[in-house]
């Protein structure tokens, strides 16, 4: 691996999403991810689906680049093969059931322990200290216990997020934690890596910080508006002549009176006093929808942007993921890259960051186990102590590269 984290070793037992994601993170900078996983089916996310030539979409997107290593750590032999692992490790991320490392002793006080050198990330569903903190806790059900749900959709229609909102964010905090604490480290930090816990439920309800916010001050719960903002009006989705869907929206006074005098042609409620400011607005926002809808429904999309950008107001094309992924932004931009995986070549989106000089990695999507028997042979064990632990089954199955090895036909069968 190259990159700003080469040289940054992270040993993971995660499964999902959220902790997948800190580490396909840290990867894409360039750190070395090894994947700890069940030689019984590894990270349950690996058959969520088949729809990527066989591969489970969400395991395809949130576990390139890093090195598959199965485990059976209720083997000693599998537990010590852990350790030693962890004692060339930076950090060792986690997401699994609440007491699970402790159990395995590879909790945070365990590491501090052996390995004071290692930093421990666990991700868990609400941190410690709650009567929610022994609950299992999926993206949707953090959502829903956050108030996120209530806040999508429309009134009395609740809905989750599209994306795993709870899960991405999580992940990304847990990586952000540990980059913050190696370059504490580099700048001379104790002998003793500190321990990170981040849990899904602080994730969400910190980015819940304007609907809790104002809930707070106000004690009321907006209500959700589908493709609305129940912060400013107008803003919102309307139907176009041609059968698409444009977004049109405002967020100040200026951007206002350009909407009703250079786009809808309204100067009367340019004029309106009851409309002079954004409180006053969402108070009349049915008002202000029905004179924007009335507008976009006798104007073609391509004329409606074309009229908002002249105007200097915000605008989009409502598209749904089969469009985006032909987006013509995209591809003109050249987004995307070739990611190689056990069942062959496909192609992914570059990681959001640009940086000048050096373009983010795009590491292989890893087979079962497919790195057991380099990683253990890096880390001292010989071939035949490794076939030993095959043998006892304390890892898994050696790993067959059907990439450079096509399967005959008695393997097929």
């Amino acid at each position: 691996m190259t990159g700003p984290l080469a040289g940054i070793t992270i040993v993971a037992m995660e499964q999902a999403i959220s902790a997948p994601m800190c580490t396909r993170v840290l990867a894409d900078f360039g750190a070395r991810i090894i994947k700890i996983e069940n030689p019984d089916g590894g990270d349950f996310a690996r058959s969520y689906d088949d729809v990527v030539n066989g591969m489970a979409a969400h395991f395809v997107w949130a576990n390139r680049g890093k090195h598959s290593v199965t485990l059976n750590l209720k083997s000693p032999a599998g537990l010590d093969v852990l350790h030693r692992l962890l004692a060339g490790a930076d950090a060792f991320v986690s997401n699994l059931a609440p007491g699970a490392t402790d159990r395995l002793g590879v909790g945070p006080q365990d590491l501090q322990r052996r390995h004071p050198h290692v930093i421990p990330v666990q991700i868990d569903g609400y941190g410690t200290g709650g009567p929610l903190s022994g609950r299992r806790a999926y993206d949707l059900l953090v959502q829903a216990e956050s108030g996120a749900c209530a806040t999508t959709g429309h009134p009395g229609m609740p809905a989750k997020p599209g994306p795993p909102v709870a899960d991405i964010t999580t992940g990304l905090y847990s990586a952000l934690s540990i980059l913050a604490l190696l370059v504490g480290r580099a700048g001379g930090g104790g002998d003793t890596a500190p321990a990170v816990s981040v849990s899904l439920f602080d994730t969400m309800t910190d980015i819940m910080g304007y609907p809790l916010t104002y809930a707070q001050h106000s004690g009321m719960d907006q209500q959700p508006l589908g493709m609305g903002s129940p912060a400013v009006a107008p803003y919102g989705a309307f139907g176009t002549r041609d059968g698409q869907t444009v977004v049109l929206g405002t967020t100040n006074d200026r951007e206002w009176q350009r909407l009703a005098r250079e786009i809808i042609d309204r100067p009367d409620l340019a004029d309106d006093p009851r409309l002079a400011t954004n409180v006053q607005r969402c108070a009349h926002r049915d008002e202000l929808n029905a004179a924007i809808e009335s507008w976009c429904a006798r104007h073609d999309l391509e004329d409606i942007q074309r009229t908002a950008d002249a105007a200097g107001i915000g605008n989009s094309r409502f598209n749904t993921p089969s469009e985006v992924v032909n987006h013509r932004h995209l591809t003109a931009r050249d987004r995307w890259r070739a990611v190689d995986t056990p069942h062959g070549e496909i192609t992914a989106l570059l990681p959001p960051p640009i940086i000048t000089g050096f373009e983010l990695g795009m590491g292989a999507v890893p087979g079962l186990g497919e790195h057991t028997d380099t990683v253990l042979a890096e880390i001292g064990y010989s071939e035949t102590e490794v076939a030993a632990l095959r043998d006892a089954g304390a890892i898994g199955p050696e790993f067959i590269d059907t990439r450079a090895h096509p399967p005959t036909t008695k393997e097929q069968a």
